[in-house]
């Protein structure tokens, strides 16, 4: 079906024979049209079916109220409850989102960030790619004069708002956990180390092993792991070495902790008797599966909450002299069944 014109203040003007202008100040509330002129116009304005241009509207006061929100992954319950947590503070001040996804593509990214632009959202809030390092196009954000605010994967380098985790902490105390529940040969699947937040991890990891007086064995130590399907090729990796571990730290996220239960379940290897498995991020099914996953909960909604109301705060400061906020969320480790080795979790 055509897609009909859509009507405008001039149809209206024209319709009653009065000028666009009035119709404006009408529409607008103005005490400058007497209120039976304003009635007439609104109840033409109903019949022809007018429907305002907010975005217009807002462009002349000299603001969207549209928020960009950039993304790896959408189906991934940490990122989906974090936008969550955005739409949940902004909607009530009246604010709308615009949601794209870079699907951990650095070149779609980009185009993500340039859209945004264009669209003159007030502020863009993004968590990056895995393949990018090179973040002109972020930086290109702040020449516009955009509010940027990073949250979880950041780009350190640039000076932003950025809303994260203790990520060393939270692998120490996952890693800590295994050591004391009674595991010795753990290994680490980590992600792609030009993301800090998996640096982070790995460091965590390495101070948690260095704390307990466990050597550092690299072949237990799995590059790139971040995925289910790279988690699992990985698992298969490790479980297959003449000392295999008996404990994995899937540092990257619950997704990778799944591969390496589908891993352990077709080898016929005991979880958590014979190998311990760890998670990160708390998704909704690591709760549910057999046995139910260990991991760090990132308090995701409260993370998307942080990143609008920190845009709140924010808004309007022109002090470049302090240096951006940087928020950090204490994650919490979420014990489960697949490393109660003796039998509690």
């Amino acid at each position: 079906m055509k897609k009909g014109k859509r009507t405008t203040i001039y149809d209206i003007a024209a319709k009653l024979g009065i000028t666009a202008s009035s119709v404006s100040r009408a529409l607008n509330n103005s005490n400058q049209v007497n209120e039976k002129t304003k009635e007439l116009i609104m109840k033409t304005a109903d019949e022809l079916n007018y429907k305002r241009n907010i975005l217009a509207s807002n462009l002349r006061k000299g603001h969207s109220k549209t928020i960009g929100v950039v993304v790896p992954r959408i189906n991934q319950n940490f990122f989906a409850n974090v936008i969550a947590g955005i739409e949940e503070a902004t909607y009530q001040k009246g604010y709308n989102l615009i949601i794209c996804q870079s699907g951990e593509s650095h070149d779609k990214e980009i185009q993500c960030v340039n859209t945004l632009i264009n669209q003159d959202v007030d502020c863009i809030v993004i968590s990056v790619s895995a393949d990018g390092s090179d973040y002109q196009h972020l930086q290109n954000v702040i020449d516009h004069g955009i509010q940027l605010i990073q949250f979880d994967r950041v780009a350190e380098e640039l000076e932003t708002l950025k809303v994260i985790n203790d990520n060393e902490q939270a692998s120490y105390e996952a890693v800590s956990h295994l050591i004391e529940s009674g595991y010795k040969r753990i290994a680490l699947l980590e992600g792609p180390q030009n993301l800090s937040i998996f640096k982070q991890r790995k460091v965590g990891y390495l101070r948690a092993l260095k704390a307990y007086n466990i050597g550092v064995i690299d072949e237990l130590i799995v590059e790139n792991a971040w995925t289910k399907e790279l988690g699992a090729e990985g698992t298969r990796k490790l479980l297959s070495l003449p000392q295999p571990p008996d404990a994995i730290f899937a540092s990257t996220s619950d997704f990778s902790a799944l591969g390496v239960l589908e891993v352990a379940n077709a080898m016929r290897i005991k979880v958590p008797a014979e190998l311990g498995v760890c998670g990160y991020a708390n998704e909704s099914f690591s709760e549910i599966t057999s046995p139910s996953i260990t991991t760090i909960d990132q308090f995701s909604i409260y993370m998307g909450q942080t990143v609008a109301n920190l845009y709140f705060q924010e808004k309007g400061n022109t002090d470049t002299a302090t240096k951006p906020k940087i928020i950090s969320i204490k994650p919490e480790l979420i014990i489960r069944a697949s490393t109660a080795k003796n039998g509690k979790s």
